[in-house]
């Protein structure tokens, strides 16, 4: 069975993608499904695929339901839809919008296609992940795991060679003596 490898990028920043693999005999549902795991959002909005050509403009639709708008031709549903079928080109192309208020917009970019199924993936899997996704609600931060990810990455932890404490020289600061002296005089002062 053939396995589909899509990229999918944030149409804003094309450093920010994630490479899903998917059976092809697997519907656009389950890509969609894919795509939201991928970037962490949740499944409460509505959403499309257009099938796209290589300037992205927007072709076929392929969408979750159908909803109270008017089409110029009827769309084809996520659910019914297999993805192998919807593939007329080795570098496919697909426009996925989620959220219509919101308006998130990612374009979706067949890679490869493989004859061969990995036994340790469940499909559709994300294989690939590359830079820090948006966050679907509020502001943009890190928190959480990703902090603790940077944090083990550049080793930030308190006392690291180099980093000191305010007002202390770094041989202060790594042993914490001197420094507290220093800020209990200085409220002292006042």
């Amino acid at each position: 069975m053939a396995v589909l490898r899509f990229r999918v990028y944030l149409e804003e920043d094309d450093s920010v993608y994630r490479d899903v693999a998917i059976r092809h005999k697997q519907n656009f549902l389950q890509l969609h499904q894919a795509i939201l795991k991928a970037y962490e959002f949740d499944n409460k909005h509505p959403a499309t695929f257009y099938r796209s050509n290589d300037n992205w403009q927007r072709g076929k639709e392929i969408t979750l339901q159908k909803y109270d708008k008017e089409y110029k031709v009827a769309p084809l549903l996520m659910e019914s839809t297999l993805v192998g079928l919807e593939i007329f080109d080795p570098n496919q192309k697909f426009i996925y919008v989620y959220d219509f208020v919101k308006n998130w917009t990612f374009l979706v970019e067949l890679i490869t296609v493989s004859k061969e199924e990995s036994t340790k993936l469940e499909y559709p899997a994300i294989v690939r992940t590359e830079g820090i996704a948006p966050i679907q609600y509020g502001t943009k931060g890190l928190v959480g795991d990703k902090l603790a990810e940077m944090e083990e990455k550049y080793d930030l932890k308190k006392g690291a060679e180099g980093f000191s404490l305010e007002g202390g020289t770094a041989e202060e600061g790594e042993s914490g003596e001197g420094n507290e002296e220093s800020i209990e005089e200085e409220s002292s002062d006042e």
